[in-house]
């Protein structure tokens, strides 16, 4: 990845983390001005998007430094790492918020229905921008982001349409649904997320790679006897590894195990794998892994 693309992604994800920190304070004071459970709501979960983006932030630009003996990889994994803590964070916070609104739907209270649809509109223009900034970005954390953004900008369409009915009808228990409603969707998005990185950090094979597939196209290879000791995960949801040992008859040729190895990363060009280790034994060699 070049420093030029590092440099517009890191950019890219500083503007929407002060347009959220900006936000998510006026959407504090204005929570609590409307009385509102569902702009509160909104407003724990911009806090915990934020966090997400400062560091995000941070870690796409330490993403980018070279490896050193005790990051032989590089740092492209700690990009995980701002997910998981984040995510974690969200969910006992929503959770919290679950538990609050929950009540109100038993007690509903009176919320000031005007300021509701001023700061829902102000929340669609920032995270709208916001949305805009970072879907110019090409990096997977840039992607993720953007939805995430995106999903923000769905919710506050959401309180704007809640807010102007309940500014025509005393209807103020439609706030804890909009916030229940919020929350769910909230947490089923971040549960699905987390998901995701669990399995990276559980070193999974990649969703986008088919290894049996992968497996028996190169068995069809001249020469090739059978595959051993294949295996793939992914260092940050974007950059793959894989290593793999190939049996190969005994009497191939040095030139043809070179083009051998050669198709096999062919094969695999079209994934993002940036680390590939192909091992070749011939057919009645002992394999040096023993496990």
């Amino acid at each position: 990845m070049s420093h030029d693309h590092h440099h517009d992604s890191s950019d890219n994800l500083k503007v929407a983390f002060f347009l959220n920190l900006g936000f998510t304070i006026i959407e504090i004071i204005g929570g609590i001005f409307t009385n509102s459970i569902a702009i509160l709501s909104d407003a724990l979960h911009d806090f915990g998007d934020t966090a997400s983006l400062g560091l995000a932030w941070y870690f796409e630009k330490l993403s980018g430094r070279d490896r050193t003996d005790q990051h032989t990889y590089g740092f492209k994994r700690f990009r995980l790492l701002g997910s998981l803590v984040t995510g974690f964070v969200l969910v006992v916070g929503l959770s919290f918020v679950l538990w609050n609104a929950i009540g109100r739907l038993v007690n509903p209270e009176s919320v000031n229905a005007p300021g509701m649809m001023a700061l829902a509109i102000l929340g669609i223009l920032v995270n709208g921008a916001a949305v805009l900034r970072v879907k110019k970005g090409s990096s997977l954390t840039e992607q993720v982001v953007s939805w995430h953004l995106l999903e923000d900008t769905l919710g506050w369409a959401a309180v704007l349409i809640g807010a102007g009915i309940m500014a025509v009808w005393d209807i103020p228990i439609i706030d804890p649904i909009l916030s229940i409603g919020i929350s769910l969707f909230i947490l089923w998005n971040v549960g699905r997320n987390l998901k995701k990185v669990i399995r990276v950090f559980l070193q999974t094979t990649p969703e986008s790679f088919d290894l049996t597939n992968f497996e028996n196209k190169v068995c069809e290879l001249q020469g090739v006897l059978s595959t051993h000791h294949t295996h793939s995960w992914s260092l940050d949801g974007e950059s793959h590894v894989l290593t793999t040992h190939l049996v190969m008859e005994s009497e191939t040729p040095r030139d043809q195990i070179f083009l051998t190895k050669s198709t096999v990363a062919h094969l695999l060009r079209e994934h993002d794998f940036e680390h590939l280790t192909i091992e070749v034994e011939l057919e009645g060699e002992a394999c040096q892994v023993t496990k």
